[in-house]
């Protein structure tokens, strides 16, 4: 059975999760849209800042990290993050460009398998 604690930790992670996106869309489209970045860029900056927000906040709130080398600390959640922004889109290439899967129930079933994985990756690895 789960213990409550890691079930709780869980929902912080996720609602941090859906604060994140919320940061990743709007300074894309803000950067994309408004300030005529390149979309890569954009899009670049907006996961960057996104990534970097859900650490502070998964280290404040979520985990309550007291591990002094918040450097390290960091760079381990960036590569989690990447690691997942990876994963993401080999789900979403093997079920809809493979698979013919809708595209977007492909992107769902990445979120959800990849937000798990993320999750007990920072629990036991970052955090």
């Amino acid at each position: 059975m789960i213990d409550r604690l890691v079930i709780v930790k869980f929902i912080k992670f996720c609602i941090i999760g859906a604060s994140g996106m919320i940061i990743d869309f709007g300074v894309t489209w803000l950067l994309k849209e408004k300030a005529k970045f390149n979309k890569y860029v954009a899009s670049s900056i907006g996961f960057f800042l996104a990534a970097t927000s859900n650490y502070i906040w998964n280290r404040l709130w979520t985990f309550q990290s007291a591990n002094n080398n918040i450097t390290a600390e960091y760079l381990s959640f960036f590569g989690v993050a990447i690691f997942g922004l990876l994963l993401t889109n080999l789900i979403i290439f093997l079920l809809h460009g493979k698979w013919d899967k809708n595209f977007y129930w492909s992107k769902f079933f990445a979120i959800i398998v990849v937000t798990v994985l993320k999750f007990f990756m920072n629990l036991f690895f970052v955090f």
